[in-house]
């Protein structure tokens, strides 16, 4: 199964100049914020596969005109051929505005979905706008990470962390990746794809 994981930032290959031979396989996308709701619904229909999102900080025209055919999973675990999903969508707070959060309001939504982690036997990869906090964040208030994604790391284990908010531009999808214990940290910034084999991401 092949993943497709996009967030920040609209790509040619993918809209304007869209070209299906570069995503052949593809069976999820997942849409990790701050993307016009016409990208996201173009890719849906384009590759024809379920796309899940949760909002950024800058998703202002969610409400009014959400993405035709796709799926908020926020504050959700879905599942997708046996792999659980979880979403948390947002940033931390730093001047009021939609999508902002603050640690201890992070920490509720979080807690209002252990029953759904526990009743899913866990989670096998968590998407996210933002990171965890000291992990691919910065210092500004709006790019610091949520400390209570760490504790989902740590305590949940998932396979994939993925996030975007940090705009960043990579040479090799490697410099995207930072595994902490047994759970690889990507930012998707722009999009990378995640290829799973017999259960096993890698």
């Amino acid at each position: 199964m092949k993943i497709l994981s996009i967030s920040d930032v609209v790509v040619p290959s993918l809209y304007t100049e869209f070209d299906k031979e570069l995503f052949k396989g593809i069976d999820l996308v997942l849409a990790c914020g701050d993307l016009p709701p016409e990208y996201l619904s173009f890719i849906l229909h384009s590759l024809e596969v379920p796309l899940y999102y949760v909002r950024g900080n800058h998703d202002i025209r969610y409400d009014l005109k959400p993405p035709m055919g796709c799926m908020d999973i926020h504050g959700r675990i879905v599942k997708f051929n046996n792999i659980k999903i979880m979403g948390i969508g947002g940033s931390r707070w730093y001047n009021g505005g939609m999508n902002q959060y603050t640690e201890a309001q992070m920490k509720k939504i979080i807690r209002g979905m252990k029953f759904s982690i526990w009743w899913n036997r866990g989670i096998d990869i968590v998407m996210t706008h933002s990171p965890p906090r000291h992990i691919h964040d910065a210092e500004d208030l709006c790019h610091r990470g949520f400390r209570s994604f760490c504790k989902i790391i740590d305590k949940y284990k998932p396979d994939y962390f993925i996030h975007g908010h940090i705009h960043q531009h990579f040479v090799s999808p490697k410099e995207r990746i930072t595994t902490v214990n047994t759970t690889k940290v990507i930012n998707t910034y722009g999009y990378h794809i995640i290829e799973i084999h017999d259960g096993k991401t890698a």
